[in-house]
Order: structure tokens, then C-alpha cells, then sequence
């Protein structure tokens, strides 16, 4: 199977200097040439603040889904096709299910389910890092081009990690690319005629070393931990990665939030020296593709019981679980028997 690769090049933009004002929800393509370096900046403002507060999630469940979002549209919007990207966890942990559906070129929706005892508790232990809600599981990615093309799947364990860590694993055993992320997410406080204002905000950044030449992408076999019957090739440290690496560590996550920085800005701070160029920027909305006629055609597919069943009060009310939406119908209108 050819599976869409979450790299590739963009109409590369004039040069000029960097802006100081982030422009939001945007992702901003970057290469650094010198080092083989291909990177993305992502910004999200109202698309995160907007996806967050239709949930009254508890304040670490939300910082988690929007790691998520930023992550889905980092490696959603690199893909080189027309098609859904869909992200979803499925763990032990408090949040036991995290679900980022990205369709191309730029819309996005998001939701978890999680157990309110559970984070209550881990809150009260001050153990509510995403580690600890997530716990053991998995994490799948899988790229949807529609009913006549092949799902592609790939997926990876979670072990107690971060979101970040599953981003390394996952590129490291299905991709075999050297990958570095880094995801930030807060809320924003500013004073109001009415009190203060939270909204949130989110960003991230993603380096890649993807070398052009033969001698830099030559691949050691490395089997030590491989799974039984895996073989995972590793990469060899190139100077050229073990510096773009160091660079990207030193962001901070304010700089990835920070509305006074625009993205052209922190690519700048983290790459001038080595030189780097930056791309088209793609721009990202929030959007949920449920709708009443989607809703209908569902209920209508269950079965004659499970409709009846559904029945409460004379009517069936159906809520989105991705942006809350409540859609209500009379028995007769999906054919169950009130």
C-alpha cells in the first residue's frame, strides 16, 4: 500500500521580516535546507478556544484535547491528499477516549469522554499531567480518502507518556523519520468591562529530518527494541539532526502561544543561523460536519427496537458529542414507535 506521507514541498513565500503579530489558526510550513531540515508551526486561537468551550471540560482534560487538536492539525494538514485525518486514543487512564477529526485542507473537530471521579482524583493527587490521564492504551492515526480508496492505520502504544512521546514512537516504527515535536496549550486572561476574559490558545512545532542525499539517508538496522518480528531500521545521529534537535529544544512553550509572536517570528528565533524559509501559510477553522439530515440517516439504520428505546418524553434527542449540537425528532420522523 502507498501510504500518503505527511511531508512534501509548498509555494514557498516572499522573503522579508518576520512579522511581530501571530496570525491565528494558521499552520506555517518552514525548511531549513542546510541542515535538511522540514518543520511546521502551528497557531490556533478561536479554533481551540471555540472547540473548548463548547465542552465544560475540567482544566487538564481541556489542556489535553487541545494538545490534541494542535497535534491532528500539524499531521493532518502536511498530508498531500483530500481526505480525513483522524486521531484517536483509546487508554485505561481518566480520559479514556480522545477523538481529533481533521478533513483537509484545514477544518477540525475534537471531543473526549472521561471519567469525572477519576480526574477528580488525580487533580486532588496533583497527578493530572497527560500521562497520567491518558495511562496505557493506544493511540490510532488513520488517513480516510473516502469510499473508494484503502484506509491507511497506524498506530502506537501509550505507556504512561505524553501526547508528544506517542508523535516520537509512531514516526520512529512507522515512518522511519527522525521527529521532534513540542505542543503548548494555556488559557489567555485579559480584563473586560464585564470581568476578566479566558479564552484559550494552543500552538506546536514540528522538525523532520528528511536528508536528499544518499549518504545522510542511509539507515542502520537496529533490532534492540523492536518488537518479536519487527524490524525497525534507526537512523544514524547525523550532525546535521542532532543540531536542528537542539535548536527546537530550546522553544519555550510561551513562545509557541504568545500572540505577539507570529509563527515567520519563532521559526526565525529558532533557525536564523543556519538559515530557514518559510512557506504558504494553510489557515484552519473549527467546524463539525453533523448536521440533522446525517443525524436522521443514522437513526433510521439502527434497528426497529433500538429506535423505540430511544423514545423518551415523546421525542429522540441525539447530541453530538463533538460540538453539542442537540438535534430532537418525533418518533414518526425515524419511523419508531412512541
Amino acid at each position: 500500500m502507498n501510504t500518503p506521507q505527511m511531508t512534501g514541498s509548498d509555494p514557498a513565500i516572499p522573503s522579508r521580516a518576520p512579522a511581530a503579530t501571530a496570525a491565528d489558526d494558521t499552520v506555517l510550513p518552514f525548511e531549513v535546507a542546510s541542515l535538511d531540515l522540514r518543520g511546521r508551526v502551528v497557531r490556533l486561537g478561536p479554533v481551540v478556544d471555540e472547540i473548548l468551550e463548547k465542552h465544560n471540560y475540567p482544566l487538564p482534560v481541556a489542556k489535553l484535547v487541545g494538545e490534541a487538536v494542535v497535534l491532528a492539525v500539524m499531521l493532518g494538514s502536511a498530508l498531500k491528499i483530500d481526505g480525513r485525518f483522524i486521531m484517536q486514543t483509546q487508554t485505561d487512564g481518566p480520559v479514556g477516549l480522545l477523538v481529533v477529526d481533521f478533513t483537509t485542507p484545514g477544518k477540525v473537530r475534537a471531543c473526549a469522554r472521561y471519567g469525572k471521579e477519576g480526574v477528580e482524583a488525580a487533580i486532588a493527587a496533583d497527578k493530572a499531567d497527560a500521562g497520567a490521564l491518558l495511562g496505557k492504551g493506544h493511540l490510532a492515526m488513520t488517513i480516510d480518502q473516502g469510499a473508494d480508496t484503502s484506509r491507511y492505520q497506524g498506530m502506537v502504544a501509550l505507556d504512561g507518556g505524553t501526547l508528544e512521546d506517542a508523535a516520537h514512537e509512531y514516526f520512529l516504527r512507522s515512518e522511519q523519520i527522525p521527529t521532534r515535536v513540542r505542543l503548548a496549550v494555556a488559557e489567555e486572561i485579559t480584563a473586560g468591562a464585564n470581568g476578566a476574559r479566558h479564552r484559550w490558545r494552543a500552538g506546536g512545532i514540528m522538525l523532520q529530518f528528511l536528508p536528499k542525499s544518499e549518504e545522510r539517508a542511509r539507515m542502520d538496522l537496529d533490532h534492540g527494541d523492536a518488537p518479536e518480528g519487527v524490524e525497525i531500521q534507526a537512523m544514524a545521529e547525523d550532525d546535521a539532526w542532532v543540531q536542528g534537535r537542539a535548536l527546537l529544544e530550546t522553544v519555550e512553550d510561551l513562545e509557541l502561544i504568545d500572540p505577539e509572536i507570529s509563527s515567520e517570528r519563532l521559526a526565525y528565533r529558532l533557525f536564523h543561523e543556519p538559515g530557514v524559509r518559510v512557506f504558504n501559510t494553510t489557515d484552519v477553522r473549527a467546524e463539525c460536519s453533523c448536521s440533522r439530515e446525517t443525524v436522521e440517516s443514522m437513526l433510521k439504520s439502527f434497528s426497529q427496537d433500538d429506535r423505540d428505546h430511544m423514545v423518551e418524553n415523546g421525542k429522540i434527542a441525539v447530541t453530538c458529542e463533538f460540538c453539542s449540537a442537540t438535534y430532537d425528532f418525533k418518533p414518526s420522523d425515524v419511523g419508531a414507535n412512541g
